[in-house]
């Protein structure tokens, strides 16, 4: 036994009730149609509605320190989306808490908001709460020399100067990317020169998440990594799936992994993430992640095993 002396990921972002419709299809403008099922799941500030207790506790039972949670009078933050077959989505993003002006705040609260950032491993942020406070956050990170990680996910905005400027690395998929630099994202040429266009605009790194074609990384250095996506052969629900992405690539960065084998360990994660229902549910262990890892490291091994060249007759092993 030993003591874990690793510091934390702090994450600064919105917490969702994620309400799932499942349709055949998405209806046309004016259309009514029937689903096929509904659900309720706990996803991303937490409101005093209804879904407020369920998005506390669907926290702690993770694992995860809520004691800087903070909550405000009215909705929680909503999801709602249409789940297609084949695990397709569209969102609409209801703010709520997420993007109140009532926050309950103290003063002794915002003092442990900023230890909590200032002794972090890293910081992860991303664009669901007011941008704003991502500025702040990433500053007092930045100045403590503690590591800023943006999912470019949330708003269709450009990202601040005195944002962009404090973040290590921006993750961006393909739609975000291209919003993001004003640059087409359609083949993987045109996404690593906008990726490099954005890494040009002040940031170090940038990670683009690319669904089922995998994911790229691009860095200030000139340096471009890609990493396949993890095969899965039953697809239930892409939601969060991006999201896992990055906060797997971040806890990877953390353990002390380099960005090559923090993307195939984000890309195991999301994998898993995809194969089951709901944002928060669906999230995988760190045991499920393992097991994928060591399912493609055998499959490697036994196709390098089968692709060496035959000895030669009469030659002994």
């Amino acid at each position: 036994m030993y003591a874990d002396t690793r510091k934390p990921l702090v994450v600064a972002g919105s917490i969702n009730a994620d309400l799932v419709a499942k349709v055949a299809r998405l209806p046309a403008p004016g259309e009514t149609m029937e689903s096929q099922g509904f659900d309720v799941f706990p996803g991303g500030k937490v409101g005093t509605d209804a879904y407020a207790g369920m998005l506390r506790s669907s926290l702690s039972d993770c694992g995860v320190d809520t004691s800087l949670v903070t909550s405000a009078d009215g909705s929680s933050g909503m999801a709602l989306i249409l789940l297609q077959p084949g695990g397709e989505n569209s969102i609409i993003l209801v703010g709520g808490a997420n993007t109140s002006d009532n926050w309950k705040i103290t003063d002794e609260a915002t003092q442990a908001r900023r230890r909590a950032v200032q002794t972090a491993g890293a910081l992860l942020l991303q664009r669901e709460i007011p941008e704003v406070f991502n500025v702040i956050f990433a500053k007092i990170a930045a100045s403590a020399g503690v590591p800023v990680i943006l999912d470019a996910g949330g708003v269709t905005q450009p990202i601040q100067v005195d944002l962009l400027s404090n973040v290590s690395l921006v993750s961006p998929n393909e739609t975000e990317l291209a919003r993001l630099t004003n640059m087409p994202t359609k083949t993987m040429a045109q996404v690593q020169a906008a990726a490099e266009a954005l890494v040009h605009s002040g940031v170090n790194k940038v990670l683009v998440k690319l669904g089922s074609k995998g994911s790229m990384l691009v860095d200030i250095y000139g340096n471009v990594l890609k990493q396949k996506a993890v095969p899965v052969s039953d697809v239930v629900d892409t939601t969060g799936a991006g999201d896992c992405f990055t906060a797997a690539f971040a806890v990877a960065m953390l353990e002390g992994k380099n960005d090559a084998e923090a993307m195939s360990y984000a890309s195991a994660a999301a994998s898993v993430c995809i194969g089951r229902a709901g944002a928060l549910p669906s999230l995988p262990t760190r045991q499920e992640v393992e097991a994928v890892l060591s399912r493609q490291l055998a499959t490697a091994t036994l196709a390098a095993a089968e692709d060496a060249p035959s000895p030669r007759a009469g030659a002994f092993w």
